[in-house]
């Protein structure tokens, strides 16, 4: 899959906000769940106020799980392929954490707290795999693999 698919649907996945919403344990906050596939698996959980998460899955046997705990802040992770993992935690206030994975077998971890900071990680081929971790205010991280 090209670059630009994969960055047009995690714009997409990151407009998503309605449809399939479950209201989570605190103020506000919104999970929202699209899949398509065989084997898919999603966790998500949320503290604090204003939070939102969208995951989108399609393929067979991905594994996403996101955790976030504080006030306003985003996580999109759109996968796609084959037994793709993403694993994403962020604390704090008005971050924003993005994932989009195609392929088969690609794993991202990764972390961040504080103040207003971005992180986006894309995938395309089979076997990336992504680990970072960024704490503070104002950081913004960017990996894009093949």
């Amino acid at each position: 899959m090209q670059f630009n698919t994969i960055l047009k649907s995690a714009a997409i996945a990151a407009t998503l906000v309605t449809g399939a919403t479950t209201t989570a344990l605190a103020d506000s906050n919104r999970i929202s769940i699209w899949q398509w596939g065989n084997g898919l698996a999603v966790a998500g959980q949320q503290g604090g106020a204003w939070n939102r998460m969208t995951f989108t899955q399609r393929g067979r046997a991905n594994t996403a799980i996101a955790t976030q705990d504080g006030r306003g802040n985003r996580t999109v992770v759109t996968q796609g392929g084959r037994r793709n993992e993403a694993i994403t935690q962020q604390t704090g206030r008005c971050n924003i954490l993005g994932v989009a994975q195609s392929g088969r077998r690609n794993s991202v971890d990764v972390a961040q707290g504080g103040r207003c900071n971005a992180l986006a990680v894309i995938q395309a081929g089979t076997g990336n795999n992504a680990t970072t971790t960024q704490y503070g205010t104002g950081n913004v991280a960017v990996i894009v693999q093949d």
